[in-house]
């Protein structure tokens, strides 16, 4: 997610950067001639100025990793693509590269001129843009132009892909986070603090799990403020959209998770092979315990992970002891969605508190209920095209640079 506002640290950091690539092979050459060959491909090159402006460029989207050697095996990689474009005469015309760079300027809600000043201000090129939105399209064409009309997706494909898509690889989400009782003493300063803190542990992994250690009241504190894995489609819808726009380090909040506030930090998020159902309502019970720190509840929840199965126990082991809802995510508290979001259908999660912490409120998940993804059948059809184009696409690819004489400068 770019956002407008100067990095005055990574102008700081820059002329480290160029220090350590001095270090590079071919890098005194790089330094004397940014413009000479750092990679030959067959009757093409690519130049160490092209390298620094990609590498900067991905930095700029916030990308892992080491970002110059990405930015070289990429690079590569599109004067390749780039060839087979020309050889089959579908290079991407100006109107689809002004369309690409308008489509991808508006991902980051800004407008094109706005989007190239940002970059710009961090020393990249708008023709670096340009090229990489370009080869990108010329690359998109060769794939459905060689490879279109082979994919046929009938209607059992979909059928099969719905039927076990809730068995397959679908997005998680991995986060760390602090969470903050809200108390008559904190409750006038507390929204303000946390918003100061989110932005002192911004990319700071090390020291927000110190700060989790330390501050939070959470359970997750001793795993220095981690989650874990939860399925992102579990995760609240108000918060969903905004952190899946999150770079890894990148923190959010303060959020409001009902007698309580939390931030959280963005540590991991992988998109599976397909789009699960979306969850719509939630079946879940509550149960009040004594503070599961204490002896005395930490012996109710022993006794009650003991006596419960499945939800429906509950009316005959603890009658009037429970509340049990059936709510859509966007209906439940904050702090109680989160912690559904880890959880299996039967089991029991005590991370959530009341009363300043004097109570523990177990949390059971009952059963969701989903709806086929959003645009019903026809968005599986669309999914599964791109999935078996991506699969041409990369063995293309593979094909093209083993028959390349690919010389590294």
């Amino acid at each position: 997610m770019i956002q407008s506002p100067k990095t005055p640290i990574r102008r700081i950091l820059a002329p480290l950067a160029l220090a350590a690539a001095a270090l590079l092979p071919g890098a005194m050459a790089a330094a004397q001639s940014p413009f000479s060959a750092a990679v030959r491909i067959n009757d093409g090159i690519v130049t160490w100025y092209e390298i620094e402006q990609r590498a900067l460029f991905l930095e700029v989207l916030r990308a892992p990793g080491d970002l110059r050697a990405e930015a070289m095996e990429t690079l590569v990689n599109e004067r390749l693509q780039i060839g087979e474009a020309e050889r089959m005469d579908v290079l991407a015309t100006p109107e689809e590269i002004e369309a690409g760079v308008a489509e991808f300027a508006s991902r980051t809600d800004l407008s094109v001129d706005e989007f190239l000043a940002v970059i710009s201000d961090e020393g990249v090129a708008p023709e670096t843009f340009r090229d990489f939105v370009a080869n990108g399209i010329s690359w998109r064409n060769v794939v459905r132009t060689r490879f279109g009309p082979r994919v046929q997706i009938t209607e059992a494909d979909i059928d099969e892909a719905l039927a076990f898509a809730p068995r397959l690889d679908s997005a998680q989400i991995l986060l760390a986070e602090i969470v903050v009782p809200l108390m008559p003493e904190n409750e006038e300063n507390l929204r303000s603090e946390l918003a100061r803190l989110s932005a002192d542990l911004n990319f700071d992994t090390a020291t927000f799990s110190e700060a989790a250690r330390r501050f939070s009241a959470a359970p997750t504190r001793e795993n220095d403020g981690v989650t874990g894995w939860r399925p992102l489609s579990a995760v609240p819808p108000q918060l969903r959209e905004d952190m899946v726009l999150l770079a890894p380090g990148e923190t959010y909040g303060p959020v409001s998770l009902g007698p309580a506030l939390g931030i959280f930090q963005m540590r991991g998020l992988s998109e599976g092979n397909f789009q699960a159902p979306t969850v719509t309502s939630v079946d879940y019970a509550t149960i009040a315990l004594p503070p599961v720190s204490t002896e005395e509840g930490a012996l109710a929840a022993e006794a009650l992970r003991a006596e419960i199965d499945v939800c429906d126990d509950l009316y005959a082991t603890r009658p009037g002891g429970f509340e049990r809802f059936d709510q859509p995510l966007s209906a439940i508290p904050g702090d109680i969605a989160m912690a559904l979001a880890a959880l299996d259908a039967g089991e029991i999660g005590f991370g959530v508190s009341r009363n300043g912490g004097a109570t523990t409120l177990a949390v059971m998940l009952c059963d969701r209920t989903t709806a086929e993804p959003e645009a019903g059948r026809e968005a599986v059809r669309q999914q599964l095209i791109a999935q078996r184009l991506e699969g041409y696409a990369d063995a293309l690819l593979e094909e093209l640079r083993a028959d390349a004489i690919i010389t590294y400068e």
